[in-house]
């Protein structure tokens, strides 16, 4: 918890300092129809990745935008409550996670329990097991598994993209090296012995200091305006293990927060990294933008400028009018291609904590995808800025589970429910060891199993159990191994305070029990507010 409010801080920080940077400016960002746009992407956005509608097979389009509009036609996608600077807040698109069975995500301190893809080797896995795979009816078991089949494609096409690129950086560095070593020769042939000598001197002096240059920007971690060096990715093919899936009307938001920064306009969902991921791993996404939806004279209308807050008033219509005439070329063709621009769902994308660099806005055409890739999520931030029409989105990612799975939960549990030993005549339940780190051990358990499981769960998780039922008796279980720890608590303090005890350690093991009582107190005070608060 003093994580991630020390990180939140740390945040808030960096973007009052931005803002005080700033002033009444704004930082530049290009789009397709502005000059410089491409070279912008190569070297500072290259881990950004664009794959056009057509890359994807004809009939998968069909099949993922049905199993989209399944989701939201059976009430699949909601808005989720979640914890932004101290408050909660709904989001402002609707959600569902579907992936591997018993897999979650968590952001911004609020969990999400996966649908199952329902692929074919999950129901052969399910028979064999003998359990029965119908958590689902077959209208979302069908929908689920038409994401299954797009994921698939992602995790090939991605590691196909990964292939070429190292391919063409090889070939590229091969070509500049021996470039470079042919002038170096040529340039020695020309100069006496030496000089020659003496320059190679200056030139590994030189490749030192880089070398310690180049360390010292590695280990800063701050976000700079050049092209981050490609740094290893995950070893081995790509594996997606969850899709996040998003939904939002901009018809239907009645307000929706200009971009800070650049004035790049409304947005759906703001500047933030992709979080417990796994690190490097790449991140893909689909975008459907739902025909017939559009606002009528939605282009067309003069409407408040996209770049312009709601108390710039009539200068930040100046402004736009001035850059607009900068621009030059036919300004006609110009003004066209800015709308189509604006009513398109874009992508925007900024260097992390950089007022030099200018942003990219990537407008999205109804199929297309994009990829992060490299080491993009780490050193940059990315937007959603919200379009004219209704919009889905299917974003696959390598979701960080080493703490996010019921595999995982309920070994934590089973490591627990080893120090409660139950008498096989009388039923009486005792503590096998009153060590202090083993109860400690168990106390810590017992509160993830609570304020990380259960009450995620029943606060907002159990929604979907009327629409997918795979979660319900495994928590079920879970809640009966939590009223287990109960009942090993109540032990202990049995223990502690018997007067009559001889365990040497009682002290200590009063002392484990009032740090973690009082922990699960503050925790518990903290949901309890949760569910009061008005929102």
């Amino acid at each position: 918890m003093k994580r991630s409010d020390d990180s939140e801080r740390e945040k808030r920080r960096k973007r009052r300092r931005l803002l005080q940077e700033l002033g009444e400016q704004r930082i530049p960002f290009l789009s397709p129809s502005d000059p410089g746009f491409q070279q912008l992407w190569d070297s500072s956005y290259s881990g950004l990745a664009l794959r056009q509608a057509g890359a994807l097979p004809e009939g998968l389009h069909e099949r993922v935008r049905s199993a989209l509009t399944t989701l939201r036609r059976r009430g699949c996608l909601l808005r989720d409550l979640v914890r932004v600077r101290d408050r909660d807040v709904f989001t402002a698109v609707s959600r569902a996670l579907v992936g591997q069975p018993g897999c979650t995500y968590r952001y911004l301190d609020t969990r999400l329990f996966t649908i199952p893809w329902h692929c074919e080797e999950e129901e052969e896995q399910l028979q064999t097991e003998g359990q029965s795979e119908n958590c689902c009816d077959p209208d979302l078991r069908s929908a689920c598994k038409a994401l299954w089949e797009l994921n698939q494609f992602f995790c090939t096409d991605i590691q196909h993209h990964k292939n070429a690129r190292g391919v063409k950086r090889k070939h590229s560095e091969t070509e500049n090296s021996g470039s470079q070593e042919a002038s170096k020769e040529e340039s020695k042939s020309e100069k006496p012995e030496k000089d020659r000598v003496q320059e190679e001197k200056g030139e590994k002096s030189e490749k030192e200091e880089q070398k310690e240059g180049e360390e010292e920007d590695s280990d800063s971690g701050q976000g700079c305006s050049h092209s981050s060096p490609p740094q290893p990715s995950l070893i081995g093919p790509v594996h997606f293990n969850i899709t996040l899936i998003n939904y939002m009307d901009p018809a239907g938001m009645t307000h929706l927060k200009e971009e800070p920064y650049y004035g790049m306009g409304k947005m759906a969902v703001g500047w933030h990294h992709d979080e417990n991921l796994v690190p490097l791993s790449p991140v893909a996404v689909y975008s459907y933008s739902c025909p017939g939806e559009t606002k009528p004279e939605a282009v067309k209308a003069p409407v408040e400028k996209e770049g312009q807050t709601s108390n710039e008033g009539e200068k930040g219509d100046e402004e736009g009018g001035s850059r607009e005439e900068e621009e030059g070329g036919d300004e006609g063709t110009s003004k066209e291609e800015e709308e189509k621009e604006k009513a398109c769902w874009r992508v925007g994308l900024k260097v992390a904590w950089d007022i030099h660099t200018p942003g990219l806005a990537l407008p999205l055409q109804s199929g297309d995808c994009y990829y992060m890739t490299d080491d993009l999520n780490r050193t940059h931030q990315h937007c959603v800025l919200a379009g004219d029409t209704a919009r889905f989105s299917s974003t696959h990612r390598v979701a960080q589970c080493t703490t996010g799975t019921l595999e995982y939960i309920q070994k934590r549990c089973s490591e627990a429910l080893e120090n409660l030993h139950t008498d096989p005549e009388t039923g009486t339940k005792s503590l096998r060891s009153l060590l202090p780190f083993t109860l400690q051990h168990i106390e810590d358990i017992h509160n993830e199993v609570e304020f990380e499981w259960l009450r995620q769960y029943w606060f907002q998780g159990h929604r979907y159990a009327r629409f997918c039922s795979w979660w319900s008796k495994p928590m079920e279980r879970l809640e009966t191994d939590w009223k287990e720890m109960e009942r090993m608590t109540q032990l202990l303090l049995a223990v502690v305070e018997d007067e009559s005890s001889v365990q040497e350690n009682r002290r200590e093991m009063a002392e484990t029990l009032l740090n973690a009582l009082t922990d699960r107190q503050q925790h518990r005070q903290t949901w309890r507010d949760r569910q009061m608060t008005p929102v």
